[in-house]
């Protein structure tokens, strides 16, 4: 998961991108990294860090342009720590494209070897964005013949990329001294939505961003999502072109966005997050009334920020107080997005405080999005036990995660997962817990897509089926391999 964003403006972009990626930090806090085109000349700067960490003023002055891109990084391929890897990423022909992406393609290891056999073009990273901004450069290269580029050429070759590509890609490029490109993978797993606003002088300026709050807290209209497998074409003028460039597309968005990933301030999808969120907690609360012991609760807690609607739902439905009992620190990153189990780990604590006079002699109903890895969820069951509660029960609002996420989730080993080969007895027992109720797969679907045109969604890492189809046993070895070496 990252977050990405690009502008067309008739003024300079440098602190509208800077905005849109404050906006977007819940995404990623690994790296981040602006770029703008003013004329044919690219401005880049990247840093490891946070957004506010990373930028100075003297570098904002240097981000010249009107029309720009950014990206917040959260390491899902590659090396986490290496600045090399921050996104934009760069190549000189043709025109000059400059990439951010959010995904993850999953037939890297065929691209690498046709890139470096076939089409002769050579990496300098493990990222997988750069090979995506290649194998884009390189179908490029083969519909232009000259300066001039057509709109046409550049759906050609976008409709070349989803034929090489697997795996899933909401992509932003700039082509130096023409204009930006969004596109979407023909599953449209990644969000990406496209705003825009109109001046006094009948310009239209245009923003696309991972979510629809970016539009919304600058003052742009949200206009709809990129299709799945769509190409938009934005000129330097403003003018916008679109094409599907995907013949069988259709729309699969990953279930993580509405349970954990997106704020509950944005719509993906035509679906409102937060309404999204309320909704598993209702079903979730009906699950709570099938398993837990009569009378076996006296208060609902939830785990700030992102399970907050859900808890709240179950109390109400359930006719249980809703209580805060975690007091959250709000100067620690999102635990679930921290590179390394040790830095997660340690962190959980300085992240939340229990308040020992919401526990003390209290049988507890504790409600969190999701559990992963467990490591969150136990600390937490313990640090109740510790500010006095008498019994913990623990709800998940999401089914177990049982499987790994190859769609651009850092869920990449089935031995890290807590639900992995376990039964819920097993997992309530390692986390410490007297009881653990989840969230049913039927249940999350249908909460999620409840009123909208959506039909399913993609739902790997609970269900182990892959919506690209081409995941295979041996590719997830290959996946546990290269990330755990």
């Amino acid at each position: 998961m990252c977050g990405i964003v690009g502008i067309v403006s008739s003024e300079p972009v440098n602190q509208l991108v800077y905005d849109s990626l404050l906006l977007l930090q819940h995404r990623g806090q690994d790296s981040t990294g602006i770029a703008t085109a003013e004329r044919d000349t690219f401005h880049v700067i990247k840093a490891k860090g946070q957004v506010r960490e990373a930028f100075r003023t003297r570098d904002m002055r240097s981000l010249l342009g009107t029309m720009g891109l950014g990206h917040v990084r959260y390491a899902t391929r590659g090396n986490a720590g290496s600045e090399q890897e921050a996104q934009p990423f760069y190549v000189n022909a043709p025109y000059g494209i400059i990439l951010v992406h959010n995904g993850n393609l999953t037939n890297t290891r065929e691209l690498t070897q046709e890139l470096f056999h076939i089409d002769r073009r050579h990496l300098n990273t493990d990222s997988d964005t750069e090979l995506l901004l290649n194998i884009l450069a390189h179908e490029l290269q083969e519909q232009v013949s000259g300066l001039d580029l057509d709109p046409e050429q550049v759906f050609n070759a976008v409709s070349r990329v989803h034929e090489r590509v697997e795996g899933s890609y909401a992509t932003i490029a700039m082509i130096a001294g023409h204009g930006l490109l969004a596109f979407r993978d023909p599953f449209g797993i990644r969000p990406l939505t496209l705003g825009k606003r109109v001046l006094e002088s009948g310009r239209d300026e245009w923003v696309v961003a991972s979510e629809s709050l970016v539009m919304e807290s600058l003052g742009y209209e949200v206009v709809r999502d990129v299709a799945p497998g769509e190409a938009v074409f934005i000129t330097m003028g403003g003018e916008l072109i679109s094409k599907q460039c995907a013949p069988d597309a259709r729309l699969v968005p990953c279930s993580f966005e509405f349970v954990y990933l997106a704020r509950p301030d944005s719509v993906l999808s035509g679906i409102s997050v937060y309404e999204a969120r309320l909704r598993l907690g209702n079903r979730l609360a009906d699950t709570v009334a099938q398993w837990a012991p009569s009378g076996d609760i006296d208060v609902v807690m939830p785990i700030p920020d992102s399970s907050r609607p859900a808890a709240m739902q179950v109390a109400q439905k359930l006719g249980i107080e809703y209580r805060e009992g975690f007091y959250k620190n709000r100067y620690v990153g999102r635990t679930f997005i921290m590179p390394g189990q040790a830095v997660r780990k340690k962190s959980v604590r300085q992240k939340l405080n229990a308040m020992s006079t919401e526990f003390k002699g209290k049988n507890v109903l504790i409600v969190d999005d999701s559990i992963v890895r467990g490591t969150t969820s136990k600390e937490i069951v313990d640090m109740a036990r510790q500010a006095g509660a008498n019994k913990v029960t623990f709800a998940s609002a999401a089914p177990p995660v049982r499987f790994p996420h190859v769609y651009g989730i850092n869920m990449p080993s089935r031995d890290e997962l807590v639900a992995h080969n376990r039964k819920i007895p097993e997992i309530a027992a390692y986390m410490g817990a007297d009881h653990l109720i989840y969230q049913e797969v039927a249940d999350m679907q249908a909460a999620i897509i409840e009123g909208s045109s959506v039909e399913s969604l993609e739902m790997s890492c609970f269900t182990g089926d892959y919506v690209t189809g081409t995941v295979s046993p041996e590719y997830l070895s290959w996946v546990e391999r290269t990330q755990n070496s």
